[in-house]
């Protein structure tokens, strides 16, 4: 079999600019639309929420850059301890968390230093995405013939992994974030390629059992207090179920979202416009300024970039054809698509309120600088990714033409 070129020589025509440009419109959303929400609509005189999110965008351009530079083979010797890292993180948070963002949110989530707060899970997310993404190539390489046997310990391998970040995370009573934790999971089960004979019926397991929580929580409350549920999660769902009930108190929040995005209409208010007060409209509830100063069109133009920007990163990821970023991309992706649909699910009330930031776009450098280093995982596909074009088309997209420094990395861990 003979190679016909070589491409992607140059350093320019391996940076993705399809996974920038959306990128760079949404940190210009987000900036204008702070400033939108603090300056202009708050009258508050400050700029600091709208540096600040500058700078985090600085930082996260840096962590793009830096993570560009690891390839497949450095970035999987270094997953190991990066994720063993990320859980002393969240240890160390259970102990040293911020006393008054305790106390306001119920959550043990946040380091505090002075007048900087950092969320480390946010960035966690980062190595736990890439721990499954080893787990599942590492199997996959070490499995001659897949079997309902291989595909079990396979799941049983990947849940293994998870649990102590996500019991960590469960840990610090942060519900929103937990969700991530398993969208993240589900995602890169269902790409390893377990059969579903196996992932089957635990979605429904999965399925009934939220069902029976619902009928709980509309039934037999005191049940779910028992095992450890917190009233405050109680009245998140009855303002979602109806938020009109308690328009003054638990559905505030989402009455006001619902009654701001509503006002906006069509066409939107205009820049800055705002007759409606929405609580933290500056990050979990940012889509609600989004839909009052531009409208439906307005919300309907920034799902559309997201829906761009995933879009983009599936096709960097069918190009390299390489299984450990085949892993990877997905568990980007599904982190990014998971909050962009929780939060604007949870603003205009399809979904329960869960404090999960929109990506890009809400205030808050922690969330800001993990979804950069996800993008930074994704530049690093078609950075180090050279195209071969082969005269065999069945062999140029069969398994055994993969990165060839995955393969050797495999052969070792085989040993």
């Amino acid at each position: 079999m003979k190679k016909k070129n070589l491409m992607y020589n140059d350093k320019d025509s391996r940076i993705d600019y399809g996974v920038i440009l959306p990128v760079l419109l949404l940190a210009f959303i987000s900036i204008a639309t702070l400033f939108s929400t603090t300056y202009l609509i708050s009258g508050n005189g400050s700029l600091r929420m709208v540096l600040m999110q500058v700078v985090w965008y600085v930082v996260g351009v840096i962590a793009i850059i830096v993570i560009m530079q690891f390839d497949s083979e450095q970035l999987w010797k270094l997953t190991t301890w990066g994720y063993i890292l990320g859980l002393l993180m969240l240890l160390a948070v259970l102990f040293l968390y911020d006393r008054a963002t305790f106390a306001d949110t119920g959550a043990k989530s946040w380091f505090r230093f002075g007048t900087f707060s950092f969320q480390p899970s946010e960035v966690v997310k980062i190595f736990y995405i890439l721990i499954l993404a080893k787990v599942a190539t590492s199997h996959n390489m070490k499995t001659k013939y897949k079997t309902r046997r291989t595909d079990w310990q396979l799941f049983v391998k990947l849940v293994l992994w998870a649990a102590p970040a996500l019991i960590l995370v469960i840990l610090q009573n942060d519900l929103g974030t937990t969700l991530v934790f398993l969208m993240i999971l589900g995602g890169v089960m269902i790409m390893s390629g377990i059969s579903w004979k196996i992932l089957l019926p635990i979605i429904i397991t999965v399925i009934l059992i939220g069902a029976l929580l619902i009928y709980l929580v509309v039934y037999n409350r005191q049940l779910l207090l028992n095992i450890g549920f917190k009233n405050y999660q109680f009245a998140r769902i009855d303002s979602w179920l109806d938020p009109y009930r308690d328009q003054g108190g638990n559905g505030f929040q989402l009455f006001q979202s619902l009654k701001a995005i509503g006002s906006g209409r069509m066409f939107g208010k205009g820049f800055g416009v705002s007759d409606v007060y929405v609580p933290v409209r500056e990050s979990d509830l940012i889509f609600a300024t989004i839909g009052e100063n531009f409208g439906f069109l307005g919300g309907t133009f920034l799902i559309a970039i997201y829906f761009i920007l995933i879009y983009q990163m599936i096709r960097v990821c069918f190009d390299t054809k390489n299984e450990f970023y085949t892993y990877i991309a997905t568990g980007v992706i599904m982190m990014i698509l998971f909050h962009v649909v929780e939060n604007i699910g949870m603003t205009i009330g399809l979904l329960p309120l869960t404090g999960i930031p929109l990506p890009f776009i809400s205030q808050g450098g922690s969330s800001l600088l993990g979804n950069m280093m996800g993008i930074g995982l994704i530049m690093s596909m078609r950075y180090h990714f050279k195209s071969t074009i082969f005269d065999d088309e069945e062999d140029a997209f069969g398994a055994k033409h993969q990165d060839a420094t995955m393969l050797r990395l495999r052969q070792e861990d085989g040993k």
